[in-house]
């Protein structure tokens, strides 16, 4: 029997605005507004306001907070300051990734875990059966929080019309508590758009109040609402993993190119080390696939499981498979992350292409992200 999705404190005001909903991780979330063109490029040039409401937050306490933290996971959380932030994974025994998270230090014991929605059951389950042996509790957050993002460069002068928190001090990863439009809240500089922006972490029952007063703080510069859609387009510009496309059970942080996430050099044990220790010694020595970009010479748009294949005399030899695709609004070009064997990840490597239901369509194997802002 299937379950109805859940719903954000937002749904209603979502709908109002004509969102296209869709089932996402369990949760009905606005797809688009109107144009995901639109919205795509207001986030690149001025700034966007997202529901992220479906986030899963777990919280751990406790004086021995940071030493279970640094068990559970892969990063060393114990040289997280106050107020900071770090991106890290959790992984299995076997070193494969369960997820890849935001970890806050929201106290001197209290720290902040946000996982992906699909994965924060998981995550939370993870975390429980680990916490055993260390004086650490760990909490389910997930309905305590709504979470609002205002992605873009107008996003600082869109937030501070409506807080008088430090955004100048607040550093890129950093959280601090605020208020907001009148709202209590968690103001982060995090996001997942490669723009400038900020989370903000506030109880549902101020999610609308919070929108309205960004909206209106927004309308001069070109703010406006952005659905699931363009975060997409905008995460994949920016060379930012997914977790079930560039993220998997069966990858390891080092066949994601991201093993410098994990942390070798902190003190005691944490879960996954030797499988992770044994990865790295492969990663090394003879990496089997790479993680590379692909832009399209043509307009035909990959997708994920597509093929991407080398073209010689002799014929097409299948050499790795597209994790993401879809047209890119700022380079103006199809393009995709994929997984592709070592021999034919250097960027400018000729002969590389993807199989498009049968046609072999030329690509260029580029270094990522495609598209990083200026400072």
């Amino acid at each position: 029997m299937s379950t109805a999705p859940r719903l954000t404190a937002l749904d209603a005001l979502h709908r109002s605005l004509g969102a296209t909903m869709t089932d996402f991780a369990g949760w009905d979330m606005p797809l688009r507004y109107g144009s995901e063109r639109d919205e795509h490029n207001a986030v690149r040039t001025r700034a966007g306001l997202f529901d992220l409401s479906h986030m899963g937050e777990i919280t751990v306490t406790g004086p021995e907070a940071a030493a279970f933290l640094n068990y559970a996971l892969v990063g060393n959380i114990g040289t997280v300051a106050v107020g900071r932030a770090r991106y890290t994974m959790i992984c299995a025994e076997d070193g494969g990734i369960l997820d890849d998270l935001i970890v806050y230090r929201l106290g001197d014991d209290e720290y902040m875990v946000v996982a992906n929605a699909g994965n924060a059951q998981i995550v939370l389950d993870a975390l429980t059966a680990r916490a055993g042996g260390f004086d650490a509790g760990v909490r389910d957050d997930r309905d305590a929080y709504a979470l609002l993002a205002v992605q873009g460069p107008e996003s600082p002068a869109i937030l501070a019309a409506v807080t008088d928190a430090d955004l100048d001090g607040l550093k890129y990863y950093a959280g601090l508590p605020g208020t907001v439009a009148g709202v209590p809240a968690l103001i982060a500089r995090t996001g997942y758009t490669g723009e400038d922006g900020f989370e903000l972490f506030v109880a549902p029952v101020h999610a609308e109040q919070l929108w309205k007063a960004l909206t209106e703080a927004g309308a001069s510069r070109g703010l406006i609402p952005c659905g699931l859609s363009c975060r997409d387009t905008l995460r994949l510009e920016a060379g930012m993993p997914l977790y079930g496309h560039e993220l998997t059970t069966e990858l390891t942080p080092f066949d994601a190119g991201l093993g410098r996430v994990v942390k070798f050099e902190k003190e005691g044990d944490f879960v996954g080390r030797e499988a992770l220790e044994a990865a790295a010694e492969r990663a090394e020595t003879a990496p089997p696939r790479k993680l590379v970009g692909l832009i399209a010479e043509g307009r035909r748009v990959p997708r994920a499981g597509f093929s991407v294949v080398a073209v010689g005399g002799t014929g097409s030899e299948v050499v790795g498979e597209v994790t993401s695709g879809a047209p890119s609004p700022t380079l103006g070009k199809p393009i995709a992350i994929a997984y592709v064997d070592a021999a034919h990840a250097t960027p400018g490597t000729a002969g590389i292409g993807v199989d498009i239901r049968g046609s072999h369509e030329p690509y260029e194997v580029v270094a990522l992200p495609f598209y990083k802002r200026q400072k």
